[in-house]
């Protein structure tokens, strides 16, 4: 299976909302490891988010993968999530993880490494760039943190407060 990044939030060094602001625990470990590893969580019960560390070693930050546009895999995405609408397969970080078959085995995974997850790079070039406060959380609320290519029908949630940023990947 395989699909584009299209939207995500950021969680820096010192953002109170991020898990890594109390420091290193059991649970958040994977966002300590340096960049580009997958640092996975359940949540509310019913499911898994994944996150990218974003940091050297030591330095607690990550990236939330909040939405990816299918490529490949999308009869398999389809049976995982059980539904055919295209563009609800991986528009959320829950869907996300669950179109995926993305949960806690895969904590800790180098996603700049061969493996069963990882990143690569772009199969077109994207859109303009949106940003946006975050989605669902209660701290550091004003922050523009959340960023998605402009006008694609796989971004989740809300677009309140848009503004278009130049320059970014």
């Amino acid at each position: 299976m395989s699909g584009r990044i299209v939207e995500t939030e950021a969680y820096p060094p010192g953002d109170s909302s991020g898990h890594a602001y109390r420091g290193r625990t059991a649970r958040n470990q994977s966002l300590f490891l340096g960049t580009g590893f997958a640092y996975v969580y359940f949540i509310y019960g019913t499911s898994y988010m994944l996150n990218v560390s974003a940091e050297e070693p030591g330095v607690g930050a990550g990236v939330l993968m909040r939405a990816i546009e299918p490529l490949e895999g999308i009869n398999r995405m389809k049976r995982l999530r059980k539904t055919d609408k295209l563009t609800d397969l991986a528009r959320g970080p829950g869907r996300l993880a669950a179109a995926f078959e993305i949960d806690q085995r895969l904590d800790g995974v180098d996603l700049c490494a061969d493996g069963p997850l990882w990143l690569g790079t772009a199969v077109r070039e994207t859109a303009s760039i949106g940003t946006t406060v975050r989605i669902g959380i209660t701290r550091e609320v004003g922050q523009l943190r959340r960023f998605f290519e402009s006008g694609n029908p796989f971004v989740s949630g809300p677009r309140q407060r848009e503004k278009k940023s130049s320059g970014l990947p």
